[in-house]
């Protein structure tokens, strides 16, 4: 990891209340993505854990299709954007609490976990030791959307920032997956450096 999670947590309590302007277009993918995959086969009762949920633009937009959603994030600021959003929207059935990674501080069952554009933060051993977390939850699938390697990055134009982020390769995140006893059921390609991957229990 480039920053410790407490920098990590400063540094977006202090871009909250904008992170919502000027999203990229992979980004805005990706949450499509994420949640078309997520909500694909839901009756409406499950329980969806989103991870690193931010202003919960996952979160809020899996609601409907679910029983109950929990958002788990670092960053109080970025939690007080979704409590908000989810207030003014009128959605009831989300709730937003710390928790990361590793350390979800969630023990309840849960049928999908989901994560959009956080996990590249963590280095490449600290990815798999938070897989192998999730996959200790024992959801029926995990749907991950998140700046990760298809190629070779471009030096000269990169689309992630060095000094914060730490992408995977594909492959690198597909062993952990596998590893973990999750099979890959679906790989969404956005951008050279962007993906949507969904693992479901083998």
């Amino acid at each position: 990891m480039k920053k410790t999670l407490d920098e990590h947590a400063a540094r977006f309590d202090d871009i909250a209340a904008e992170y919502d302007e000027n999203k990229s277009e992979e980004y805005n993918e990706c949450v499509r993505l994420v949640v078309e995959h997520a909500t694909a086969g839901l009756s409406g009762d499950e329980t969806v854990l989103d991870l690193a949920t931010g202003t919960g633009a996952i979160a809020l937009a899996v609601a409907d299709a679910a029983g109950r959603v929990v958002g788990r994030d670092i960053s109080e600021g970025m939690m007080a954007e979704a409590r908000a959003k989810a207030d003014e929207r009128g959605v009831e059935n989300v709730e937003f609490g710390e928790g990361r990674f590793r350390s979800p501080n969630y023990d309840g069952s849960v049928d999908v976990v989901t994560s959009n554009f956080a996990m590249h933060h963590l280095a490449d051993d600290e990815k798999r030791e938070a897989i192998d977390v999730i996959a200790g939850l024992d959801p029926e699938k995990i749907v991950l959307g998140d700046v990760m390697l298809f190629g070779e990055p471009n030096p000269e134009e990169p689309f992630f920032s060095p000094d914060v982020d730490d992408p995977a390769t594909v492959g690198v995140l597909a062993d952990a997956f596998t590893d973990a006893g999750y099979a890959l059921t679906a790989v969404e390609m956005v951008h050279d450096h962007v993906g949507v991957l969904v693992a479901e229990r083998a």
